[in-house]
């Protein structure tokens, strides 16, 4: 039988509640156990309940969605979160605090319920007891009025376009606002490696470097097309080619 998600929504907005309850009560194999409109309310009631799933809100007065989640991943057990946002700033760092899911308003009903689905596996895979990475392993991008998850492995390119970076996968490609510095910071140096001031690249995507014969090179990947080495990333680039 499909597993009960004992269900916790939190938002400061009483018609955001409202709305997530009549949604939620739409779902199979949902129970609501209830309501809380900030996050000090949230984790007492998380103590006191013991919720499967908390639909969290993240810019709250006070205690943030955020900062919520951070006080339950100290739990030995905690609930999955889900975020439920009208905004897509938030995306990487919900990374941090191992959000299952990220779903923008207005949530649709078919969202949510992938959202649930996601839920349930995570729950039966026990990942919420996995040991975290420092690595970010996904992203959550902005699509057609959603958010979807990216899988790092999949990231040819990272380019920066100001305050905002640009994911390639294949042929297309999705904005996260973020710098490179602080992106830079939070990827993992054996599977990606900065080659100018506003690129990083996935290490295994590069077949080859190409040398201009002016003293500048460039990282040819493949279908991805060749992509400058700025020459204070050169020495570190070419380190590849060392056994």
């Amino acid at each position: 039988m499909t597993q009960t998600l004992r269900t916790l929504i939190v938002d400061d907005e009483p018609l955001a509640i409202e709305r997530l309850q009549i949604l939620a009560g739409q779902q199979d194999n949902v129970s609501l156990v209830g309501t809380a409109s900030d996050g000090a309310s949230a984790l007492r009631m998380v103590e006191a309940l013991a919720p499967d799933l908390l639909l969290c809100d993240i810019a709250m007065p006070d205690l943030n969605g955020l900062e919520v989640a951070s006080a339950l991943d100290k739990l030995d057990n905690p609930p999955a979160v889900v975020f439920v946002t009208a905004f897509d700033r938030y995306a990487v760092a919900a990374f941090d605090v191992a959000a299952v899911d990220y779903l923008l308003k207005p949530v649709s009903p078919d969202r949510l319920a992938r959202a649930l689905a996601r839920v349930r596996e995570w729950r039966a895979t026990d990942h919420g007891r996995a040991r975290k990475s420092r690595w970010i392993s996904e992203f959550w991008v902005q699509n057609r009025g959603e958010m979807l998850r990216i899988d790092a492995n999949q990231v040819d390119l990272i380019e920066a376009e100001r305050d905002y970076m640009r994911l390639h996968v294949g042929t297309r490609s999705w904005l996260i606002h973020q710098t490179i510095k602080s992106l830079e910071a939070r990827m993992d140096p054996d599977q990606f490696m900065r080659i100018h001031r506003s690129k990083m690249v996935r290490r295994d995507g590069i077949v080859g470097l190409k040398h201009h014969g002016d003293g500048a090179w460039s990282v040819d990947l493949g279908e991805g097309g060749l992509h400058r080495i700025g020459r204070t990333y050169l020495h570190d680039v070419k380190t590849i080619m060392q056994p």
